[in-house]
This record gives C-alpha cells, structure tokens and sequence, in this order.
C-alpha cells in the first residue's frame, strides 16, 4: 500500500547533486510513499523554488505524469492510469480536503457504493463538505461537493474511516448515507434509485439513526422514515417517528416536483404522490 504523508527517509538521503531531477519527480514520490504532496515539498525534494518549478511540472502534467486536484497539491500518477492523466479520487481526496483545510465525508452514490449496495456504478464522486467546494472535472474522475451545515455536529459512528490505496479517507456511515439519500433524491437518482439502495445496504442501526435525525430537516426524516417502513420494511422507527412530527405542520410531498394532490399517509405525514418501485 503507498502511504502518504512524510517518511523517515531522509530528504538528503533520497537525493543527488542537490534534489530529485524534475523529470523523475512521480516515480520519486510513489517510491517514498507520498504520492501526494504539496508545493513545498515538491520544491523541498527536488532543491528548487516553486517559481522555479512551474515548467518543469507543467511538462509532466502534460506527459500525464502528475495531475493537480487544487492549486498547490501534486498527485503522482502511476505507470497503470497515465492514459487517465489522473487516478481515483479515492487516492487523493483525504489529502485535498486537509489542503483545502475542509470537513467532508465521502457520501450518497459513491459512499452507499463503498458499502456494497452498488446497483449501479456512480457516474460522480460525491462528497459532502462543512463549506463551499467547487465541483472539478479532471479527467475521468468528475468531484461533485455538496454543503451541509449538520456535519460539524454529526455524532461519533456517523462518519467512518475506508482505507484507500494511499492511506484512508472519511466515509458516511449506512445510517448517515440512508439520511443523505432521503435527503436529496435528484441528486441520488430519483426515488426508485434510493429505494433501491437503501434495501441494498441492508441492516441499519437505528440507535444511530435516531442520533443523527435531529440535525435534519422534518421533510428528510418523514422522507426516510416512509421509504423504510414502506419500502425496506424496517421494523423499529419510533425514534425516527419522533423526529419526523408527522401531525406538525403541512405534510412533505415524497416527490418534490411531484403534484400537491395525493393519498396522505399520516403515520409519515407524507402526500404520497409518486409511486416508488425499487429495482431488486
């Protein structure tokens, strides 16, 4: 497994006639365990200023040697995905939230699909952040950020740690993914796609469901709750049913594009007006 992250090689001792030629610099880091690496410590290795450096690694970003995911990180690409000119976001993801100094957690398609229920592959990499990330294209690998102002309150078990290729890197819980998916169906393939998964990531703990639900709005709670009882067939939801105050205020539509006028199903407080069919 590489490792990011400093070693205990020395630099002097990984280096010749002053620093690492510019031109060996990917093969370097993936040598020493630090694919990922900052401008300073590129400028470190190699015994150059980061002015100095800018067309040398110019050049082997356009060789498809080293691709930036932000300005002032590197990601090393190894030999097996230079036709990408880029590597999974799973490599570098961990390493570019601590860059960019933001909370996250890998969620919805991307996170339901590191916890098995992979009906279909995501077409995004989806990650939730504590502030505004803008969303990037690199190559294949295509980042799309979603803000969520629960995240800094989310309680322990919500958010996990998946070792990845390069070290690890933060991963909703099934619980935290469930709530996340009732809470934004378009951006989770519509309805019967979250139906789908949410059967496909099997047992929940609803202990930690009821932890995490009071930072969500009402519409999520009832959204999730409905699709549990009705879809999954999870049997013990009182606390949800707490926290979803069915009889408070004007029902949730299911469908939020879908028409105002549709059964009531008061046990949720949700109109019930879309018809959800999971693909088992």
């Amino acid at each position: 497994m590489l490792r990011m992250g400093h070693t205990s090689v020395s630099v002097g001792s990984a280096m010749s006639d002053g620093g690492v030629p510019v031109r060996l610099l990917p093969d370097h880091l993936i040598a020493i365990g630090e694919p990922v690496a900052t401008t300073s410590r590129v400028s470190e290795l190699v015994g150059l200023s980061p002015r100095s450096l800018h067309a040398g690694l110019s050049r082997l970003r356009r060789q498809g040697r080293l691709f930036s995911p932000t300005r002032g990180l590197y990601v090393a690409i190894p030999p097996q995905y230079r036709s990408w000119g880029v590597v999974p976001a799973s490599w570098w993801i961990d390493a570019m939230m601590a860059h960019l100094g933001r909370g996250y957690y890998v969620a919805l398609l991307t996170a339901a699909a590191i916890h098995g229920a992979a009906h279909q592959s995501p077409q995004v990499f989806q990650v939730v952040v504590d502030r505004q990330v803008a969303d990037r294209d690199l190559q294949r690998v295509r980042l799309r950020f979603h803000v969520s102002a629960a995240l800094p309150s989310l309680p322990d078990g919500a958010v996990v740690r998946v070792a990845t290729e390069t070290g690890s890197m933060a991963v909703s819980s099934r619980e935290l993914t469930a709530i996340d998916l009732a809470a934004n169906p378009t951006r989770s393939g519509g309805l019967d796609n979250v139906a789908t998964v949410l059967v496909e990531l099997g047992e929940l703990d609803t202990d930690l469901l009821a932890a995490i639900g009071p930072l969500y709005p009402r519409a999520t709670i009832r959204r999730l709750g409905w699709l549990l009882d009705e879809i999954v067939d999870v049997d013990v939801l009182d606390a949800l049913k707490r926290f979803a105050e069915p009889a408070v205020g004007p029902p949730t539509p299911l469908d939020v594009a879908g028409p105002s006028r549709a059964p009531r199903n008061t046990t949720w407080g949700i109109v019930e007006n879309a018809t959800v069919e999971p693909d088992r």
